[in-house]
């Protein structure tokens, strides 16, 4: 809305001048001839201008001259009136144009505005947190103030306690060096015991793992000696076994010749029959003694196996020991 200092008729004869110098119409220009006035104020007068010749486009614009070009320049008026008829196209054009780049930059000017505006709310909302965060700072200031003062105080009392504790440190270290002296000196008859004893047990050692192959050449020894006996005792059996089948293959050879013979003579049957009783049980108690033969053969044989599997274990055992080094010392 426009202020009551500037008015229409006063914008209208600044840009009467204006036109007469021919110089186009701006609120910078128009406030130059006046020497007053506010931008706003002379802007809305001079779009009410513009709007007011846009509507009268057609009808050529009224000349109020001064009275001193009135009475000096009479004759050409007509003239004068004739170029501005003929000028008011390029005017109108000139006008059109400069009427946009105002209205453009009227507008800029106000998103500049507004932009400012909020710029400036963001600004004082920026200072009142920075005021609020300033006075948060002062109060952590005080605080810490109050903190350095504490600080100060507890490392004073620290320095006191710490040159207390350097001297029993002091103390302290001496202690443990006269101890670690007399660690040491115990710790080195400790270790010279130890390689003498380490020594003695390495003689002892040989002596027990020269004994030990001894025991071992033996053990081997007798195991083969025994391997030996075994087989000759196996083939005693099979050679006694041999016999007996033998025996009863000629006995199985006996019965069948006696049934041949029972056959052939019916008249001897009794005494044939005898005969056959006799060869039967004969032949019964070869079995028993051919099933008994073999069943000592048997056990025989599972008994030298286990006593082969004892002494072989043995033997494991004691190369068991001997690789852990775990057999007991010899008792000289």
């Amino acid at each position: 809305m426009a202020r009551s200092g500037v008015q229409y008729e006063d914008v209208q004869r600044a840009i009467d001048t204006l036109l007469q110098r021919q110089e186009t119409p701006s609120v910078q220009k128009v406030r130059e001839v006046l020497g007053t006035g506010s931008f706003t104020t002379i802007s809305d007068h001079l779009r009410e201008w513009r709007a007011r010749r846009e509507s009268n486009r057609d009808t050529p614009p009224t000349q109020v001259l001064p009275e001193a070009l009135q009475r000096g320049m009479a004759e050409l008026w007509t003239e004068a009136q004739e170029r501005a008829n003929q000028a008011l196209s390029h005017y109108r054009e000139e006008a059109d144009r400069r009427v946009a780049e105002a209205q453009e930059a009227a507008d800029q000017a106000r998103r500049q505005a507004e932009d400012a505006a909020q710029r400036e709310s963001t600004l004082a909302e920026q200072l009142n947190r920075a005021l609020a965060r300033l006075e948060a700072l002062g109060a952590l200031a005080s605080r810490l103030e109050a903190e350095r003062d504490q600080a100060r105080e507890a490392e004073q009392r620290l320095g006191k306690e710490r040159e207390e504790w350097k001297a029993e440190v002091t103390r302290l270290r001496g202690e443990l060096e006269a101890r670690e002296a007399a660690h040491q000196q115990a710790l080195a008859e400790q270790v010279a015991a130890h390689r003498r004893q380490l020594a003695q047990e390495e003689q002892r050692h040989e002596a027990a793992e020269s004994r030990l192959m001894a025991l071992l050449d033996e053990a081997r020894q007798q195991r083969q000696a025994d391997d030996k006996q075994h087989r000759e005792r196996h083939q005693r059996l099979e050679a006694r076994l041999s016999r007996l089948d033998s025996q009863l293959e000629e006995q199985r050879r006996l019965a069948a010749e006696a049934e041949k013979a029972r056959q052939e003579a019916q008249q001897q049957a009794d005494r044939v029959g005898q005969q056959r009783q006799a060869e039967a049980q004969a032949r019964h108690d070869g079995e028993a003694r051919l099933e008994s033969l073999l069943a000592a053969r048997e056990s025989e044989n599972a008994a030298l196996k286990g006593q082969l599997e004892a002494l072989q274990g043995q033997l494991a055992a004691l190369q068991v020991r001997l690789a852990e080094g775990s057999l007991p010392p010899f008792v000289y």
